[in-house]
């Protein structure tokens, strides 16, 4: 098959890219590299540096395309806080361009990369599809928004559309801001340096940490699979509190790292864990790499910790 995906210089994306081209199929990349490293795609993929409102552009690289997957955005819910409009303008907009210019090449499968942020605070866990949205941030509402303008856009233009709502991806190569940075990938490096872990609020809130590996396995799935015009949650279907990840990242990496509370900082929803049921049944999705596992991996794998270790010992 010939694929384009958005935002592939990214994290979820560059492994996508790569994971499809070693597969044997032809593999076209878009990334406007405002976040994304070109490194991470391997030398044989197309990549070419543009804008969602680049109508010009996704017009060239659409030509022939038997399915997109749309993972260009962007993705710091603090930072969304802050600039909604920028948000909108990339994620919504952004969104509805590529759907246009879709229409306009003739492309017909289109596979969008959502989150499981949408969700935000819900008290019935684990969080199935159904359940009603309440998003907490800008990014969370553009998301949302992507999803509602992808499905019915799909519907009425005879587009087969699917969302994956990716819970808390992490692996080897996660993008390392200088604020905000994911939570596995900030305590990894902390500990690795002996630096400090801030636990916000009670420390007790939990997450659904899923590993690039599984995802990248259900993202490729999605392709080809009977799941038009679906929203399927993407997870580990574990959760684990904060308290219970630093733990475990402590085994991991034999660091001691000053861990400090605030408590001051609600730290978000109370419990996030997705269910997998429309996952296993319509992509065959079956998580393989449990978290103490993972984490080892992503220490092993990713040399900014080999070499933060390396120096401790």
């Amino acid at each position: 098959m010939r694929f384009l995906i958005t935002g592939a210089a990214g994290f979820l994306g560059s492994a996508l890219a790569n994971k499809l081209f070693s597969d044997g199929h032809e593999v076209h990349a878009l990334d406007n590299l405002s976040t994304g490293d070109p490194k991470a795609l391997h030398p044989d993929i197309h990549l070419t540096r543009g804008d969602l409102s680049d109508r010009t552009k996704l017009w060239k690289v659409l030509q022939e395309t038997d399915c997109v997957y749309h993972l260009a955005a962007r993705v710091l819910v603090p930072e969304s806080i802050l600039y909604p409009s920028d948000y909108t303008k990339v994620n919504v907009l952004g969104t509805v361009s590529l759907m246009e210019a879709m229409r306009d090449v003739g492309v017909k499968r289109v596979v969008l990369i959502s989150s499981g942020a949408i969700y935000g605070d819900q008290q019935l866990q684990p969080l199935t599809e159904n359940a009603i949205p309440s998003p907490r941030s800008p990014y969370a509402v553009s998301k949302l928004a992507a999803e509602y303008y992808v499905r019915t856009i799909g519907t009425l233009w005879g587009m087969e559309t699917v969302c994956l709502r990716v819970f808390n991806a992490y692996g080897p190569g996660q993008q390392m801001p200088p604020t905000h940075t994911p939570v596995i990938t900030s305590f990894l490096r902390q500990a690795t340096q002996q630096g400090t872990i801030v636990i916000n609020g009670t420390g007790e809130q939990t997450r659904d940490y899923v590993y690039l590996d599984d995802v990248i396995s259900a993202m490729a799935a999605a392709a080809t699979a009977d799941v038009n015009n679906l929203i399927i949650n993407i997870g580990s279907g574990m959760e684990t509190s904060i308290r219970d990840l630093l733990r475990l990242i402590l085994e991991v990496t034999g660091g001691k790292p000053q861990v400090v509370e605030n408590p001051r900082n609600e730290g978000g929803p109370s419990r996030m864990c997705a269910d997998l049921t429309l996952a296993k049944s319509r992509l065959g999705y079956q998580p393989l790499i449990p978290l103490p596992v993972g984490l080892r991996l992503t220490l092993e794998k990713d040399p900014r910790f080999n070499q933060k270790m390396n120096d401790h010992k």
